[in-house]
């Protein structure tokens, strides 16, 4: 689930396909719009959008059913599913030359909370604060997942379908072979190279340990990875209280320390590996339930593969897969950190049906409908009365270790220059990995980007 580069080249011409595509299909739509109440004043097109990527089908069978559901509740309307085939990189920048266009916006869309801010910036969403103060449904949502949603302009821009925790996930059968414990408790980054490194001695074949990094995975290794081990660290990447970026930091050097130890040892994949767009995927569907990888640092949604409505079902995951909290680089600190992101459904400025968009988002997030995909999805609730469902509740072992995570979480500053300050850290972090830079120097070519994104006034020095 997920999180990247606002403005890829790769993919453009994709992305400029994809919009005359849709500009062509947009020609007939019907622009007759329901009331805001909710009640349908004539039948109308909806388009909703949406990333679909790897094998999983969880959101694509989720939305049928969604579809079939407020097309039965609004005779004569009609759902219209665009499923964006594409890297959440190329996602992104696919959806907002969408949304840039009344000819092509669809009138839902899935956003990541990251987003929102710069999205906002660019003219591409819609408030949604009139639709929210009739709705009777937004107290059952978590105080932290409205936060989510909201802009820096107070408003709200998005409703959230789930958030997400990370940690670290291990096989205990690759464990076992290993001579490493089957109730695995790393206290600092040592422990966590410690373990790899026994495993390439002693587990022939098999990755040791894998965490994203470069720029194919996109904000998967801005936040699962690096940020994961920042955040560990005394340092952070925005200073809260001086509202300022932070460069020149000791955590920041670290980090990328750690990233070239995995990459230059030979205990995470090879740099070729690691800059395939389709590591994540494999990650979930192959290497871990095929016994490849012995160490991942990962989401907590990626069990959602192994159950039977996942994309590579697994019943034995239970037994195998263990789950173990990351630890702070030293272990002091709360000992442990997690990162939360989280995605919404939003409807775009330029959307022809606002009011119907609103309906169908509702539909999205009744009671049942949040409670099986937060349960398929393999999503943490955000609705406090789904967080209580019982089918919810029961799913998985693994949905309560990873709810427990959001005690200690952190979650990234989102503010506009966010995107374009996670694409140096991915520039910063495949730098390293590759050889092409020494830490020093990746580090110091990333202090003078975020000065030159965010105006040296907005930084601040790091401890």
């Amino acid at each position: 689930m997920v999180t990247k580069k606002r403005f890829k080249a790769v993919g453009a011409l994709a992305a400029s396909a994809l919009l005359l595509a849709v500009s062509a299909c947009s020609q007939g739509s019907s622009t007759k719009q329901p009331d805001s109440g909710g009640q349908s004043s004539g039948p109308a097109t909806i388009k909703i959008a949406y990333q679909q990527w790897g094998p999983g089908t969880t959101m694509k069978t989720f939305l049928a059913g969604v579809k079939s559901e407020y097309e039965a509740a609004n005779p004569g309307s009609t759902v219209e599913i665009l499923p964006i085939v594409a890297s959440e990189n190329d996602y992104y920048t696919k959806l907002q030359l969408m949304m840039r266009s009344p000819n092509t916006a669809p009138d839902v869309v899935y956003e990541d909370t990251f987003l929102i801010n710069s999205d906002i910036t660019a003219g591409y969403l819609r408030p949604l604060d009139e639709y929210i103060g009739k709705w009777d449904q937004w107290g059952q949502f978590q105080d932290s997942a409205k936060g989510a949603a909201k802009a820096l302009d107070g408003k709200t821009y998005g409703i959230p379908d789930g958030t997400d925790t990370r940690a670290l996930w291990y096989n205990k059968e690759i464990f076992a072979k290993a001579g490493l414990p089957a109730d695995w408790q790393p206290k600092t980054w040592d422990d966590v190279l410690s373990a790899a490194r026994t495993i390439k001695a002693k587990v022939p074949g098999v990755t040791p340990f894998n965490m994203y990094s470069g720029k194919p995975m996109g904000e998967g290794s801005a936040m699962q990875g690096f940020e994961m081990l920042l955040y560990g660290t005394k340092d952070s990447l925005y200073n809260n209280d001086q509202q300022k970026w932070v460069v020149g930091s000791q955590g920041f050097k670290d980090s990328l320390n750690f990233v070239k130890t995995v990459f230059s040892e030979g205990i995470g994949p090879s740099p070729k590996q690691a800059l395939d767009p389709n590591m994540g995927s494999k990650v979930g569907t192959e290497l871990l339930p095929e016994g490849k990888l012995g160490i991942a640092l990962d989401g907590s949604w990626i069990y959602g593969n192994w159950q039977k409505t996942g994309a590579k079902p697994w019943p034995e995951w239970t037994k195998v897969m263990g789950q173990t909290a990351m630890p702070t680089q030293d272990g002091s600190g709360k000992g442990k950190v997690s990162l939360s992101g989280g995605w919404t459904w939003a409807i775009p400025a330029k959307a022809k049906n606002p009011d119907a968009a609103w309906n169908l988002i509702k539909t999205l997030q009744t009671p049942k409908n949040a409670a099986k995909y937060a349960t398929d999805g393999a999503q943490i609730a955000v609705r406090k009365d789904v967080a209580e469902d019982a089918s919810y509740k029961s799913s998985s072992e693994a949905t309560k270790f990873f709810t427990d995570l959001v005690s200690v979480t952190v979650y990234r500053p989102a503010y506009a220059e966010y995107p374009k300050v996670s694409n140096e850290i991915i520039t910063a972090m495949e730098a390293v990995m590759t050889g092409q830079s020494s830490v020093d120097d990746a580090a110091k070519n990333y202090d003078e980007a975020v000065e030159g994104i965010v105006g040296k006034d907005k930084t601040t020095s790091g401890q």
